[in-house]
């Protein structure tokens, strides 16, 4: 495996971790299709470890997809 792949596989470890850290902010999927409990114009303002989690997911996302554009774009080279 190459540097970029294990860096890549971490990420992705990583990220899975994160997210299932993260805890629920709706009723799931039966909110979601019965509509229930929906709060979208809600000014939710989270605090303490909920934004760190929120912040570190939403940077793993980005190094994931950038590191993903860049690993294909060297295969295809």
């Amino acid at each position: 495996m190459t540097f970029l792949n294990v860096i890549f596989l971490i990420i992705s470890v990583l990220l899975i971790v994160i997210c299932l850290l993260q805890s629920g902010k709706s009723d799931g999927a039966s909110g979601a299709i019965t509509g229930g409990n929906l709060n979208v114009f809600v000014d939710n303002k989270d605090r303490g470890p909920e934004v760190i989690l929120a912040r570190v997911t939403m940077i793993l996302g980005v190094l994931f997809f950038l590191l993903s554009l860049i690993i294909h774009y060297l295969i295809v080279k």
